[in-house]
């Protein structure tokens, strides 16, 4: 028991979760995306276009990180995190820099927005979370936390670096500041430090291989992931992306719709780690229905926020959710699906993820364009996000492979064949309670 635990102390797998905090918080997911709205503004004003014609290049880079997901996860299930990552980062840190260049042509704009798009989720928790989870088992749902926690720290740390920058430097400065720190926080940890458990120390591993993507595919726990995570990235991302205007036009003071932003941020920090906690003692699923009913009161309290009290207790709930969904969803694909094609599937996930993503506020602005207002369609989503709880509730099992047998060598030609053998059974066995 004391070599046990001597073990799981000194993991060295926690300088993997280490070096991927840091690497997801530089990444396309944080610092991208949280900064996107501090250069909107400069942008227009340096080149005179207009706010919609700017925002069409987040567009088009989400775009591009839906199509490009599942190749980008299938080279990491077949290379490795490593030899993916990192030339992603150096892409990704180098596009940021060239943003400093920019002309006053959109296509140019817009050229860097689809590259730094194709590359972009090969620097987020997409990219690392395969490496980290080879090295934990029994503490994997924290492990990934706390990768995962580096997108609520860059959410914070990012914007505020972003401003200070563009205010004291010019917005040209910034970027090729911001890209700098990409390269010189992403490069050398993952060079150094992010790699897989190898697989002969690795019993855990060995005995899970996992199934193919094609059988993953046909199984209704997959199915039933993707459905409830599209369902709930229409909600939330449509819910945060407007959630300053919704405030203000309220009469709520615009400061109080910026401390709601940071609330939010903060609160998807602690639900992270929080989930993570939940995901090593109690049945997955379970812990998503719970942080999806908690998502959906907020959404549903934001509908009817007349007051700053109200208002940041809706973006406190909201970020409760989007925190731990997120990790959810990767700990799922490897409690069901095993390792072997977990990237690949978990990039078809993002696919649904960054398409509900996009449509959220688009759906959100058209309903206010021809309303006047937000909370008819915030009810509705709250009523979208229930059901994707609903549809956690229904999850099955994991299924038990025959690990003992498969550690002491007994793995005979069949194993493939049997890998997939449970797919049967996982439909019809829910687990005893943990």
């Amino acid at each position: 028991m004391t070599q046990e635990r001597r073990k799981t102390t000194y993991n060295p797998g926690w300088r993997v979760v280490a070096a991927a905090y840091f690497g997801v918080m530089a990444g396309f997911g944080s610092l991208l995306v949280f900064t996107f709205s501090i250069f909107l503004k400069p942008l227009c004003a340096e080149f005179g276009w207009s706010r919609e014609a700017v925002s069409t290049a987040f567009g088009l880079a989400a775009l591009s990180v839906a199509v490009c997901s599942p190749l980008l996860g299938h080279l990491l299930d077949r290379c490795g995190a490593r030899r993916v990552v990192l030339p992603c980062v150096a892409v990704f840190g180098a596009g940021v820099m060239s943003l400093s260049q920019l002309t006053p042509s959109l296509t140019h704009l817009y050229a860097t927005f689809v590259v730094l798009g194709i590359v972009g989720n090969g620097t987020t928790q997409m990219g690392y979370s395969r490496a980290v989870a080879t090295w934990f088992d029994r503490r994997r749902g924290l492990a990934l936390a706390v990768v995962m926690a580096g997108a609520g720290t860059g959410a914070m740390l990012w914007p505020l670096v972003a401003q200070r920058l563009i205010a004291g430097y010019g917005w040209r400065t910034a970027y090729a500041a911001l890209g700098t720190l990409v390269l010189l926080l992403g490069l050398p940890l993952t060079a150094l430090f992010v790699r897989e458990k190898p697989r002969e120390h690795n019993i855990a591993q060995a005995a899970d291989d996992g199934i193919p993507v094609a059988a993953g595919m046909r199984t209704r726990a997959f199915w039933l992931v993707v459905a409830s995570l599209f369902l709930g990235s229409v909600s939330v991302n449509g819910a945060i992306t407007h959630l300053a205007p919704l405030l203000t036009d309220r009469g709520i003071a615009a400061g109080t719709a910026a401390l709601a932003a940071s609330v939010l941020g903060l609160s998807s920090f602690c639900g992270r780690l929080m989930t993570g906690y939940l995901l090593d003692r109690f049945f997955a699923p379970r812990v998503g229905v719970a942080l999806l009913v908690a998502t959906a009161g907020g959404i549903l309290l934001l509908a009817n926020a007349h007051s700053a009290a109200a208002g940041l207790a809706a973006a406190a709930l909201i970020g409760l959710g989007l925190g731990g969904e997120a990790d959810i969803t990767p700990y799922l694909l490897t409690r069901y699906f095993g390792l072997r094609s977990f990237s690949t599937l978990y990039g078809f996930t993002w696919t649904a993820y960054a398409v509900a993503g996009a449509a959220g506020p688009v759906v959100m602005g058209r309903a206010f364009d021809a309303t006047g207002s937000y909370a008819a369609l915030l009810s509705l989503l709250s009523g979208a996000t229930l059901v994707s709880a609903g549809l956690f509730a229904f999850l099955p099992g994991y299924p038990r492979p025959e690990r003992t047998e498969r550690a002491l060598g007994a793995v005979v030609p069949e194993r493939a064949a049997a890998s997939v053998q449970p797919l049967v059974d996982w439909e019809a066995d829910r687990p005893a309670k943990r």
